[in-house]
Parts: structure tokens; C-alpha cells; sequence
């Protein structure tokens, strides 16, 4: 461990180097710390014969290097208090009742990339190799249901299906437990086929609107299984804009992996701390740092995370993402819980009462 006065200098440089991408002199160290450039001068040439600090060619002053940051991340950073406005902007699109799970994490993470100027990455779980083990449905509105499909893995997947005024609650109902009782245990990738042979001959013994019902179900599966990768990206280019990649190779090299997928299989998270991962950690370039963290609610399990220049606002983004993962798991985790408790009551899940009162 270093002593007070040169985690002292440390931090000021790396935090200085943050700001302004220009090497920091002893002068301005000086002017921080009150004490002589001589004093400042020594210890910066320690920290740079331990590795934590780079001089460049150009300069006289000194720029963290992977070792400095890493320090400063493990040792020095302190994660900033969001302030009135974030939180309120965040806390409007997280608490819209309106929006899916995933819709409320990819506009929060949209938000976030506006206000860093960094790339966000949202990466979901694929629910393909799981199988069915139950379908529910929520009335949201007279023109509107939430049709949620449970796997046998603990994924669950939503989906917003309009319905217009000749389809009766009752034919819905009736669907979905033709489904429950004919189709658990089907991998998700074949329950169309399955609809389509097994429940579609049928259906018109049970239920009146059949066609309409049948369409509707049909293509929400189809659009479940659609989803091989689920991931999303904003600010994708903001990355680029940092003096660190004005390199038209290094441009080249970035984008195409992003186009490649190489970010992408790099993102994805097994811990559920907020995680750091500085220059060659990223196995996506040197000069590059990926902050990330996992959340696990409802059974969706996945990542958030912030990609950026090694020169990063460390204790912004850390905040930021810690924000947001708690958030998620507040909110959502009510409903789990809410769910969880119904089913074992036998009560058909966590939506039973409000269809009982609303379409009863």
C-alpha cells in the first residue's frame, strides 16, 4: 500500500487526467497538496518506478497507467452521490408503470449514456433453450392483456398484445389454459410448432373468437423466440469521440467489434457486484474500460454495463450503475415476491385478484 501523501497525488492525477486527457504537472499538485514541487516532484517519480504512473513524450507531466487506475479503483475512488435531476429522471423512467422490465433498463441505460457520453450495453438472457412451464395473462386496459410466459429455468418474458373488442376475457382464459395443459415442457423454440399442430385442430371445439386468440398467442411466441440476442447498445459511437481513439485503426478496430459480437461475449457478468475491468482486463482493447454489473429479478437474469475510454469517470459510473441495479431489483422484485406468494396460495399467480375485479 502507498503512504497518505502519495495516494494523495495519485488520485489527483488520475482524477485530473480524467477531466482534461492532458498529463498533470507537479505544479498543480502543488497548488492542491500547499507543499514544495520538489516533495511532489519525488513522489511522483516513485509511483512512476512502481508502475502507477506513465510519463509521455510530449510532456513533462505524468498519466496514469493500467496499474494506476486499478489501484485507484480498488483503493482511492469514492462513488458519487447522483445528483436531484439524475435521480429524478432515472426514478421517472424506472417507476413508468407502462414500460416492460426490459423497456425501463434499456431507456434508463439510454439516459445514462447522454449524461456520461460513454457507450451503454444492455445485455438480456435468451430464453430459447428453456422450456415452458406456465402461461399467464395480466389485463391491463379493455383493449389491452400483459401475456407472461414462465420457463422451466426461472426466465420469464412479457409481452403486451392488444386485443380488440370482440375478443371476450373469457376465450383468452380458455387459450391459455389449453396451452398450460397441453404444451409444458416444450422448448420455447417449438411451441409455435406445436400450437400449430396440436392446439390449432382443436381450438375450435373450446373457443369462438379462435382465429384472432390463436394469431394472438401465436405470434407473441414467435416474437419470444425470435430473441437469440438480446442485447442493446446506446451512444455506440460516443466511445469514438475520446481523444484516446483518433486513430483511424484503432477506430476500425473497435467498431468492427462491436459489429462482431466481441463486446458483446465480453459484457456478459457472473457476479453481482458492480465490476471493473481496466485496459487488457476488457479483452476488447487497451485503452478501454468496461464497468458492469448483473441483476436478477422475476427470473430474468442479465447485464448492464458502461463502456469507455481507460480514462474514465470511474466514480460517476459506478454510482450510476449501482443506482440503477438496486432500483431494478426494488421495484420488480415486489412483483416477484407478490407472485410467488399467490401461487403457492393456489390463487393462478400474482395478477388473480386484478383480473377478478376488473373482468369478473
Amino acid at each position: 500500500m502507498l503512504g497518505k501523501r502519495q495516494n494523495e497525488i495519485l488520485k489527483i492525477i488520475v482524477e485530473e487526467y480524467i477531466k482534461s486527457a492532458k498529463p498533470v504537472g507537479s505544479k498543480s499538485i502543488c497548488d492542491v497538496l500547499k507543499c514544495s514541487s520538489a516533495t511532489v516532484r519525488n513522489e511522483m517519480a516513485y509511483l512512476e518506478d512502481i508502475g502507477y504512473l506513465a510519463k509521455t513524450h510530449t510532456s513533462s507531466g505524468r498519466i496514469p497507467s493500467e496499474e494506476g487506475y486499478r489501484y485507484y479503483v480498488d483503493n482511492l475512488m469514492r462513488p458519487k452521490e447522483l445528483t436531484g435531476e439524475e435521480v429524478l429522471t432515472l426514478q421517472t423512467v424506472l417507476n413508468n408503470s407502462s414500460l416492460e422490465l426490459s423497456d425501463a433498463i434499456n431507456k434508463s441505460m439510454e439516459i445514462i449514456s447522454e449524461l456520461t457520453n460513454y457507450t451503454s450495453v444492455v445485455l438480456g438472457s435468451s430464453s430459447c433453450d428453456n422450456r415452458l412451464k406456465k402461461v399467464e395473462v395480466i389485463p391491463v386496459t379493455e383493449d389491452s392483456i400483459i401475456a407472461i410466459v414462465v420457463t422451466d429455468k426461472g426466465h420469464i418474458e412479457n409481452k403486451t398484445i392488444p386485443i380488440n373488442e370482440n375478443i371476450s376475457v373469457d376465450e383468452i382464459k380458455k387459450m391459455v389454459d389449453l396451452i398450460n395443459n397441453l404444451l409444458v415442457g416444450t422448448l420455447i423454440d417449438e411451441v409455435n410448432k406445436k400450437l400449430e399442430f396440436e392446439i390449432k385442430p382443436i381450438i375450435g371445439k373450446y373457443i369462438k373468437q379462435q382465429e384472432a386468440i390463436y394469431n394472438m398467442f401465436y405470434n407473441a411466441f414467435n416474437e419470444i423466440a425470435s430473441r437469440k440476442e438480446n442485447y442493446h447498445f446506446s451512444g455506440k459511437s460516443n466511445i469514438l469521440r475520446a481523444p484516446e481513439f483518433n486513430d483511424v485503426d484503432k477506430i476500425r478496430s473497435i467498431v468492427a467489434k462491436f459489429e462482431d459480437g466481441t463486446v458483446v461475449n465480453n459484457i456478459e457478468e457472473t457476479s453481482n457486484g458492480i465490476n471493473v475491468y481496466i485496459g487488457e482486463e476488457t479483452n476488447i482493447d487497451n485503452d478501454v474500460t468496461v464497468i458492469k454489473t448483473r441483476y436478477v429479478v422475476n427470473g430474468n437474469e442479465g447485464t448492464i454495463a458502461i463502456v469507455g475510454p481507460k480514462r474514465m469517470d470511474y466514480e460517476k459510473v459506478v454510482s450510476m450503475l449501482d443506482f440503477i441495479k438496486k432500483e431494478i431489483e426494488k421495484k420488480w422484485g415486489v412483483y416477484e415476491k407478490e407472485w410467488g406468494k399467490r401461487s403457492k396460495e393456489g390463487k393462478g399467480g400474482w395478477y388473480y385478484s386484478f383480473w377478478n375485479s376488473n373482468f369478473e
